[in-house]
């Protein structure tokens, strides 16, 4: 997991995220009924604990993988790192596996995004899209809006310099060319990871109008399909940030944005930090996440402290026993979509994202990673001949990062010599075919 500080630029968080979702096409136009689903209140969700919990008690594992978990330690104690900063869990259905410390809250890093994940898949669904809505306040006329253009944010936390294309193509086709007033943002409008409203408007003024492109819009604009129009808006006016939307406002466009499994997807797949901060603020902060990652998990509370969605900070700190547990109740949860954690989570040797580098990860293991400072986290399910499913969680913390990646491919490719190795995905972690047809959309209203 490569963390992105914020004050990292808009080119390089497009050169993760828009390198798949940005070559997307441009949202097709249609008009069925959508798919998205009602925001809930996170105060209106309802909790329940689940009825069998989904880890075990820590007592007596499986002596024989114990065994290969304690060689795994003493490589690492060997190597100068003390055993008081590692913990691990490895389970299999009903089985104990290995446990080091895996009550125990540990810096986390990245698996943080587990528990964000969990969370929003919970908290609305796999297909639910954010909207965002484009509205005027006058009359179009001969090319020109006589008024303002107005944006509804929506929480989409993958609006970026292809979906400003996209409005500005539909805007010149409904026969807008010009605006005389202002463009004025209203809720919770990002774009490009920019949460700041007025930052993201200026974004996607911009992005209406190719005359004023930047390299950066222009770059993401080389992606798109051959053939895709330059759009051209001129707004005169400036980039206003209201609290309400104007009255007597007139809706042109609906904006859908990749329904939510996707957009986790592409999260996990490049460890997006702002992505993960949005949808944990969509769901009520970093505080609800914590909470009802427990509580959906059957973990005591204390097992899952967070200070933000991202994973950025030590203080983050998850135990191995539940970052474990996370995985298994997305993974119960997504069941009765035809979904698995692979439909979520990378797939190692398919998916494209930052666990490309790691080359000796064994393929088709179901992964999340982590990488801040010291600290290096390995979590997922490994399928094997032997044991089926393998669900595991490595915290790991040291001086040297890639020695404990190292040694966490080392301690992986042990359990599968000793397990068996499959040559390909088990029906349980196979992801939905169907999936690969969404994408974010807009119809004309």
């Amino acid at each position: 997991m490569k963390l992105t500080p914020k004050k990292l630029s808009i080119t390089t968080l497009c050169i993760s995220l828009c390198l798949i979702g940005c070559q997307s096409p441009e949202p097709e136009i249609t008009s069925p009924t959508p798919e998205a689903t009602p925001s809930p209140e996170a105060s209106q969700i309802s909790i329940k604990i689940p009825e069998k919990p989904l880890t075990l008690p820590p007592n007596n594992p499986e002596k024989i993988a114990s065994t290969q978990v304690q060689t795994y330690l003493n490589t690492l104690a060997n190597q100068g790192f003390s055993q008081q900063n590692q913990g691990i869990w490895i389970q299999s259905n009903d089985t104990l596996l290995a446990n080091h410390q895996g009550t125990i809250p540990l810096p986390a890093a990245s698996i943080t995004k587990v528990a964000t994940s969990l969370v929003a898949l919970k908290t609305f669904n796999p297909n639910h899209q954010f909207i965002t809505l484009i509205s005027t306040t006058g009359k179009i006329e001969n090319g020109v809006l006589n008024g303002d253009l107005v944006i509804q944010g929506g929480e989409d936390p993958l609006f970026v310099w292809e979906e400003g294309i996209a409005i500005g193509n539909l805007l010149n086709k409904i026969g807008i060319q010009r605006v005389t007033g202002n463009l004025i943002i209203t809720g919770k409008f990002y774009m490009n990871f920019e949460s700041n409203p007025q930052t993201a408007g200026n974004f996607l003024k911009q992005g209406l109008n190719s005359q004023i492109w930047s390299g950066e819009a222009l770059n993401q604009y080389q992606t798109l399909p051959p053939g895709t129009p330059k759009p051209q808006v001129i707004i005169d006016g400036i980039v206003e940030v209201s609290p309400t939307a104007p009255q007597n406002t007139k809706l042109l466009i609906r904006h859908y944005s990749f329904p939510l499994a996707e957009l986790v997807k592409k999260m996990n797949q490049y460890s997006n930090n702002l992505m993960a901060d949005m949808l944990a603020e969509a769901v009520g902060g970093y505080q609800v996440v914590a909470t009802k990652a427990a509580e959906f998990t059957g973990v005591p509370k204390e097992e899952i402290q967070l200070i933000n969605g991202s994973g950025l900070g030590e203080e983050n700190r998850i135990s191995p026993r539940a970052a474990t547990g996370m995985f298994l109740a997305i993974d119960k949860y997504l069941q009765q979509y035809n979904m698995s954690v692979a439909d979520v989570f990378v797939i190692v040797g398919k998916d494209k994202g930052i666990l490309e580098e790691r080359k000796q990860l064994p393929n088709l293991a179901v992964v999340k990673s982590g990488t801040l400072d010291y600290v290096s986290a390995l979590a997922g399910a490994l399928p094997t001949k032997e044991k089926g499913i393998v669900w595991f969680t490595i915290l790991n913390k040291g001086v040297s990062v890639n020695q404990l990646r190292n040694q966490q491919e080392i301690l992986l490719r042990d359990m599968l010599n000793k397990w068996g190795a499959v040559e390909l995905l088990p029906s349980e972690l196979t992801p939905n075919p169907d999936r690969k047809a969404k994408t974010s959309r807009s119809e004309i209203m």
